[in-house]
């Protein structure tokens, strides 16, 4: 099965069937492909906490909030976890099988740095990482100036990598996907890796390991 071209169509079929048994209630779909009642508002036809009701949410998938599906992440462990990070979404995605245990905001590549489409396998995995191409500038006094990476640096100046905690390398020219700021817009903002939440990469990196796959999808 190809992972990277099929999950999002996966999501969208399993949301059609659920939303076609549920025969007790009149469900109909706006054009976004999200509920809407009869006067053509949004609405939320599942119960809370589920993820079809964090999914039919007006603003999924821009929403900064995380949805984890706790029983099966006790289950999850690096024997039987995969990722799927979709571009398009910027969201992320734990799973285990065909089943998602973790979805959860990401920040990919901006244009002129993209991230690049694939099947990948995690390369190396570190939790304390600094990158050694965009950081911090000083100059011979300490202060900050203008300049991201180490060919700024000014005479006597240094350069301190910006923090990529809890790594999990998936080539070997740069990109990764790590701990790393989420812009409120939830847009791509990176230099090409994959950032995500604090709360969530840690879990992430606890429930793989080196040879896990990756796939980054855009569709």
């Amino acid at each position: 099965m190809n992972y990277s071209t099929s999950l999002l169509s996966v999501l969208a079929s399993v949301l059609a069937l659920i939303l076609a048994s549920c025969a007790n209630k009149s469900v109909t779909l706006g054009p976004d492909g999200k509920p809407i009642d009869s006067q053509g508002k949004p609405t939320n036809p599942f119960p809370p906490g589920t993820y079809d009701h964090f999914k039919a949410e007006p603003d999924y998938p821009k929403t900064m909030k995380v949805w984890k599906n706790e029983p099966l992440l006790s289950k999850t462990n690096d024997s039987n976890s995969r990722v799927v990070i979709s571009l398009p979404l910027q969201r992320g995605f734990l799973m285990n099988g065909e089943e998602v245990v973790i979805d959860y905001p990401i920040s990919s590549g901006v244009p002129s740095r993209p991230t690049p489409p694939g099947d990948y396998k995690i390369l190396e995995k570190i939790v304390d990482k600094s990158s050694n191409a965009y950081g911090k500038v000083f100059d011979a006094e300490g202060n900050q100036v203008d300049g991201e990476t180490p060919k700024d640096v000014p005479e006597g100046g240094k350069f301190v990598g910006a923090p990529m905690n809890y790594w999990m390398r998936l080539t070997w020219d740069g990109v990764g996907h790590h701990i790393g700021p989420l812009p409120r817009s939830r847009r791509a903002a990176s230099h090409a890796c994959i950032r995500g939440p604090s709360a969530v990469m840690p879990i992430v990196y606890g429930k793989v390991r080196v040879g896990s796959p990756v796939s980054v999808v855009e569709d």
